[in-house]
């Protein structure tokens, strides 16, 4: 069959087939599917490099010259790893779609990712957190209310920034204490949270929100100084800013504190599945992790309080 050339208009029809599919069929959000695009957009880069012109001419030999590459100019190997799986991705969507005959990356293996824990917050200095943020929304000025709404329901439901963010209003149930959630892949998923998270809630409905809300506001639950919907880099730089009165805690992002609210349910006694459903883990695989968090600081705590440690 005719390859497709990897230069010019054939490869950008291409990708933005790619992009549709992983849209429309596999059900990506916009970052991954973006992260995908700049992956495969890197590979085809060096294809052109190494006088690779027709997608049809791809082999393994290739891919891994790539990564090799990618390795030589001190990439991470959780970078390399994402990188492959977005290749693989892409190549065997090109096989099934008939773009090239086989698929070259069959056998490509990209390099394990690292076993790093994810860094958490003590349950001490998640409260401590949440307590800034409360003495904070004192004064009522929108914002402020907004944020401890936003770490409240971070902290207490373990959800994403990102689906955090996409809430509206009814998707969140005041008398029963729970969200309703769109989590990757568009699977949805109902999560608890507890009365601390309802009162910011509560206070930021009545009181910070109608401060904010335009016109365009829409059926936003979380807002902007604009009254337009709340972005993760707002509630990323929150949080930064109110750990700055933590002392000794550690910077997290958005996501550190949904790790530390698993963490935290597994060291309350939470069942390891009850925690995978409530972050939304497609594999118990993935919930496990927090296990391995858990027992390192056990194994920390004893190190630093047992006599004859």
């Amino acid at each position: 069959m005719a390859g497709v050339e990897t230069t010019g208009r054939g490869w950008a029809e291409v990708l933005a087939a790619f992009e549709r599919h992983l849209h429309s069929e596999r059900g990506r959000s916009e970052h991954t599917t973006r992260a995908y695009l700049g992956d495969v957009r890197s590979l085809v880069s060096f294809l052109g490099e190494t006088g690779v012109a027709d997608l049809a001419d791809v082999r393994l030999q290739d891919l891994r010259a790539w990564l090799a590459q990618q390795a030589q100019a001190g990439a991470a190997r959780s970078t390399i790893a994402r990188r492959s799986a977005a290749v693989r991705t892409f190549l065997a969507w090109a096989s099934q779609t008939g773009r090239i005959d086989a698929d070259p990356s069959l056998r490509l293996v990209a390099p394990k990712r690292g076993s790093h824990l994810p860094e958490v917050l003590r349950q001490a200095d998640a409260t401590a957190l949440l307590d800034v943020a409360a003495v904070a929304s004192d004064d009522q000025d929108p914002i402020h209310l907004r944020d401890r709404a936003a770490l409240e329901l971070l902290y207490a439901s373990g959800i994403r920034v990102g689906e955090l963010a996409a809430l509206d209003i009814d998707d969140v149930d005041l008398d029963r204490n729970v969200v309703r959630v769109m989590g990757k892949g568009g699977t949805e998923r109902t999560v608890p949270f507890g009365v601390p998270a309802r009162e910011a809630l509560v206070a930021w409905l009545e009181l910070g929100r109608p401060q904010l809300a335009v016109a365009g506001s829409g059926a936003a639950l979380l807002l902007g100084r604009r009254g337009r919907r709340a972005d993760p880099r707002q509630i990323r730089s929150a949080l930064h800013e109110l750990l700055r009165h933590v002392p000794d805690a550690p910077d997290i992002g958005p996501h550190g504190l949904r790790h530390s609210a698993a963490t935290h349910l597994l060291e309350g006694g939470a069942d390891l599945r009850l925690v995978q459903e409530l972050l939304g883990h497609a594999s118990l695989a993935t919930t496990q992790i927090y296990t391995h968090v858990s027992v390192d600081r056990l194994k920390q705590s004893y190190r630093q309080a047992h006599p004859r440690a």
